[in-house]
């Protein structure tokens, strides 16, 4: 039986790169389908199913590679979104943490480190059960891990992965200080500035989601971490 292909949709306007990384990811069993602007890539993500999207941030069309990032997103919570940067452009890797992207990798690139890249989420998105407690109760919400959803009868909210990952570890650590280095790395997988920026914002979705729970909150442990409070129920994880 032939190994399956996963779907990649590379979006890098120049031609030459971009020949260069879907031939190395060819040649490593994947399926590439590289567009050179934002407009044919939002029509072939339109039209086609991904697994990961690569996506360059200076992009010719009418939109640049975080506007694109943010409208894949919107349409689907799960893909994973890597972010293709120069260097020097920090203010741009934190754009794309706004809208939803889930890692960068710095030009030029190495094309083991976005091999590397690829395979961990993509192991990751793919995983049959999720290890551990899947239902939580916060607050008056039922946080359900699988469906990635967040909800009571008076609000509903549909979670990305990332969001939802970062709840799961909150609710397994209930009442504990954690540091930030720790929750990067058993949510983002490694620890770094820019990750940690990431962070942030999702730190800040997490307490607009829970601003209807008095009883439940996020503190800052200023200069460590942060510490999930959750009187009501702490940790009432189900099997």
């Amino acid at each position: 039986m032939s190994q399956q292909k996963f779907r990649i949709l590379l979006v890098e306007d120049d031609p030459v790169l971009g020949f260069v990384v879907k031939d190395f990811l060819q040649k490593h069993n994947y399926d590439v389908n590289l567009c050179t602007d934002s407009d044919t890539a939002w029509q072939q993500f339109m039209k086609n199913i991904f697994d990961v999207c690569l996506l360059d941030v200076m992009l010719p069309g009418k939109k640049d590679g975080i506007e694109l990032a943010n409208n894949i997103r919107k349409k689907n919570e799960e893909i994973p979104i890597i972010m293709l940067t120069s260097k020097s452009m920090d203010d741009d890797r934190l754009a794309g943490f706004e809208v939803g992207a889930d890692d960068y990798v710095i030009k030029p690139y190495n094309m083991n480190e976005v091999l590397k890249r690829i395979q961990v989420f993509l192991k990751r998105s793919k995983k049959k059960e999720p290890e551990g407690p899947t239902s939580f109760k916060i607050g008056t919400l039922n946080f359900d891990y699988k469906n990635l959803t967040l909800e009571n009868e008076e609000e509903h909210y549909q979670l990305t992965q990332r969001e939802a990952d970062l709840f799961k570890f909150l609710c397994l650590n209930n009442n504990k200080v954690l540091k930030r280095d720790e929750i990067l790395l058993n949510v983002w997988g490694k620890d770094d500035y820019f990750l940690g920026r990431s962070m942030d914002v999702f730190i800040t979705k997490v307490r607009k989601y829970l601003k209807n729970q008095p009883n439940t909150k996020l503190q800052t442990i200023h200069g460590i971490g942060f510490k999930f409070i959750d009187n009501l129920s702490a940790a009432e994880g189900k099997a």
